[in-house]
């Protein structure tokens, strides 16, 4: 628990500053405005995080997400009529390649970081074969009424973090909490490991899927739409608190983290600060959480030879 206070009182201190800069921002009509904008990018750290806590990565969200959208556009063209089973397609193709993720991190034994970076790679070079670099078609309204539309941002966004927090007071939670601190310990003790990091990965796929719905509605199509969430989404989870390796860490804090990100972000704009100094903040606060975890848990269990990714 105290571990996660930090964060809080970090985004208490940034929701302080942005209203001393922008006093519409205590009006519900303002805060409600953040929450929108900030939802993409708590779900996708709610996704990460199962992943990271799990002692693994995943890079390709950010690919995904434009997919999602890309996708989406091409297959509805405006199209009213096709709008929820093209939903339907998107949630299921995202669960797709978050299976995908996990079964070759698992059974071929593949490190999540290279899997993920080759998953990312796939979906930016289909994406820019199937659009030439300038995606087409167009999302109907009722596709964009997600993104667009303050109320059911917030109502997806509050879904999403009740399932994650329950998820993790499960008996889930719990064994993929000790396959990432300690995975021959939690293999030794009945735990199926690589289903548990599987399902882990399966759920970060359908959050992306999900945070790209959401960013399609809000911001358009575009093949960037998501270019760079992977990082942003690691940036929160580790600036909440979750240890890089896997085994520590609250879904609550890494989505908090997300908001402070996003905050730190909207105080940045409204003094004016170029928006490319968004990837220098990330780089800092990675190599500092890398950095403190190292410090911090300096007994945490390394394995040996041999020892990684014991069969569930």
């Amino acid at each position: 628990m105290k571990r996660t206070l930090p964060i809080f009182a970090v985004l208490l201190v940034l929701l302080a500053a942005i209203a001393l800069a922008n006093p519409f921002f205590l009006e519900p009509a303002g805060f409600l405005a953040f929450v929108k904008r900030a939802a993409p990018l708590v779900i996708l750290a709610a996704g990460q995080y199962f992943v990271i806590v799990s002692g693994e990565f995943d890079l390709s969200v950010g690919s995904l997400v434009t997919a999602e959208v890309v996708i989406a556009a091409r297959l509805i063209d405006g199209n009213e009529a096709a709008t929820w089973p093209v939903l339907a397609l998107l949630i299921g193709f995202g669960l797709l390649v978050g299976l995908v993720n996990g079964v070759v991190t698992t059974l071929l034994r593949v490190p999540s970081f290279i899997t993920t970076l080759g998953m990312l790679l796939i979906l930016t070079g289909a994406v820019f074969l199937w659009t030439g670099g300038a995606p087409r078609g167009a999302l109907s309204q009722a596709f964009r009424v997600f993104g667009r539309d303050t109320l059911w941002a917030v109502l997806i966004l509050l879904a999403v973090g009740v399932a994650a927090v329950l998820l993790m007071r499960a008996d889930f939670g719990r064994t993929l909490i000790a396959t990432g601190d300690n995975e021959r310990a939690a293999a030794l003790s009945g735990v199926r490991v690589n289903g548990v990091r599987i399902l882990a990965f399966v759920i970060s796929g359908l959050a992306a899927a999900i945070a790209g719905i959401l960013l399609g509605g809000f911001a358009g199509v575009s093949a960037q739409v998501g270019q760079g969430l992977e990082f942003s989404a690691i940036t929160a989870v580790v600036l909440g608190g979750v240890v890089l390796g896997g085994g520590r860490g609250s879904v609550v804090a890494a989505m908090a983290g997300a908001f402070t990100l996003e905050a730190l972000f909207t105080l940045l704009n409204l003094y004016g600060i170029s928006g490319a100094l968004e990837f220098t903040v990330q780089g800092v606060i990675i190599i500092a959480a890398v950095a403190a975890g190292a410090v911090r848990l300096p007994w945490k269990f390394t394995p040996r030879k041999g020892d990684a990714h014991v069969a569930s």
